[in-house]
């Protein structure tokens, strides 16, 4: 720094330590939204523009577990602590809360809602009795703050479709609204299908999308039945299908060749024949 230069300020200093920790990041949120020094995109941005990215950042931290990439993960989960900053500090310039607000309340609500850690409850409970403990306290939560309050209260409306379905049925569930069994739902999934085809057949395109919701919407509970989580289900098999879909491109390539130069029989050839493989690696067709 030469003699004339001007000492850095104190955001400053914190901006360029390694070790400042979250107070950095903070700074370095309140630095990219400043309007004279800041970054012109940043500071454009609202809660409704950056939104989809805390969404495509959360999915973005489930692909990096799903894919065992730990130091991928570490970077997402960087990327997904960023949106909440980014959030509490659009938040803060309001005059609405800060970041240190959102720290605050969510250790607030971890004591209150673990008082079997926290508190005097006995920690002498299964996994699933601490289940239901945790949504009664979140429902006795939600009943303070809502003058009719419901068993569906709370499940957001903007969660991926397949999940918000598993959850709306849970809540239904607690309350007595529920088949006995997965059988019965397999059952509902049959007359679900019928219903599909005759919606079909009519030609009614109306509600031929409302009997595929209500096929969907069974089959999400038979995953709930079933103690599968749908959306997990849904990615592995789209990963399976880009897994096959490249071998068959792969293999037509050795051949000098395209998927759309050959026939569906060859595909399907090529796409049964990566199947056996992949449930006995010692085939060779």
């Amino acid at each position: 720094m030469s003699p004339s230069s001007p000492a850095p300020t104190e955001d400053e200093v914190l901006i360029r330590d390694p070790e400042g920790g979250i107070g950095r990041l903070v700074a370095i949120m309140a630095r990219l939204r400043d309007p004279e020094r800041g970054c012109p995109w940043d500071i454009e941005q609202d809660f409704d523009s950056i939104a989809p990215y805390t969404i495509e950042e959360a999915y973005e931290v489930a692909d990096a577990i799903a894919r065992r990439d730990h130091e991928d993960l570490r970077d997402e989960l960087g990327d997904l602590l960023f949106q909440v900053v980014y959030h509490a500090a659009m938040a803060e310039e309001e005059g609405r809360f800060g970041f240190a607000e959102v720290v605050r309340g969510i250790s607030d609500k971890m004591l209150r809602r673990h008082p079997h850690v926290f508190g005097d409850e006995s920690r002498d409970k299964s996994a699933e009795q601490q289940t239901r403990d945790w949504e009664r306290i979140k429902a006795a939560e939600r009943a303070g703050r809502t003058a009719t309050p419901s068993a569906l209260d709370g499940v957001t409306a903007g969660l991926p479709a397949l999940t918000r379905a598993v959850k709306l049925q849970n809540r239904a569930a607690r309350v007595g609204f529920d088949w006995p069994d997965a059988g019965a739902v397999i059952d509902k999934i049959a007359e679900e299908s019928r219903e599909l085809v005759e919606a079909r057949d009519a030609g009614d395109r109306d509600r031929l999308a409302e009997e595929y919701g209500d096929l969907m919407f069974v089959m999400a509970n038979l995953a709930r039945h079933l103690g599968i989580d749908p959306e997990g289900a849904l990615r592995q098999a789209n990963a399976k299908f880009t897994r096959r879909f490249h071998g068959i491109e792969a293999a037509l390539a050795e051949r000098g060749t395209r998927p759309e130069h050959v026939t569906l029989a060859e595909m399907d050839a090529l796409w049964d024949a990566m199947k056996r493989r992949e449930r006995d690696p010692e085939s060779t067709g």
